[in-house]
């Protein structure tokens, strides 16, 4: 397991020449650490009389961040694995009609899989923007950078599972599917980027202010 390792470990795994792991990994990586950012500001405010307020509804918002990280490290293998089936299915042979046609299908499988790990990535990075939005909004202003900075970490995660999706996407014979795919990336990147920059931007105002 990938997150078994030490970070030393996992980054020189990166810079290997074997393309497991890859960007579906780091960007989920990065994604977890973002969300965990934030959490760190729910956790340095909830006990602070001065929110008291909003003690209730922060530990709501660190509970689920915290879900959210951990589903996030799990994703790191979950996208190890279903990369490998495609990085298998290139090495096929395809000298005869037989041998393409059994090679189209394996990779019309494989790469389905291969867009599952990127999707479900951005599906998780949108909720923990919008997680961090909260902190930012409710928590010490003491830590707004660290807010900031776990939103700036999930949009980048965000849009890197994007860039996973349509490497994996674009080969599709399957037009529809490829449509249908890539519709529901860019949608959620559309509005989730849209929504970090703003975060992004009130917390730089404050900082500088």
């Amino acid at each position: 397991m990938l997150m078994e390792n030490t970070c030393m470990d996992y980054i020189k795994a990166l810079s290997s020449s074997d393309p497991i792991p890859g960007g579906g990994g780091a960007v989920a990586l990065a994604g977890s650490i973002g969300t965990a950012l934030g959490n760190m500001v729910g956790a340095l405010t909830v006990n602070k009389e001065k929110f008291a307020d909003v003690k209730d509804e922060l530990e709501e918002y660190m509970k689920e961040a915290e879900e959210i990280q951990l589903i996030l490290l799990k994703l790191v293998d979950k996208d190890a694995a279903a990369f490998r089936p495609l990085v298998n299915a290139y090495k096929l042979p395809a000298s005869t009609e037989e041998e393409k046609a059994e090679k189209d299908r394996i990779m019309a499988d494989a790469l389905e899989m291969a867009c599952t790990a990127p999707l479900e990535i951005m599906e998780y990075c949108c909720r923990a923007i919008e997680i961090c939005n909260e902190f930012a909004i409710k928590g010490a202003k003491v830590a707004l950078s660290d807010a900031g900075v776990g939103v700036i970490l999930c949009k980048s995660a965000l849009q890197g599972a994007a860039l996973n999706v349509f490497i994996n996407s674009r080969l599709m014979k399957d037009e529809k599917r490829k449509e249908e795919l890539n519709r529901k990336a860019i949608t959620m990147l559309t509005e989730y980027t849209v929504k970090a920059d703003t975060v992004y931007a009130r917390v730089y105002r404050y900082l500088i202010d």
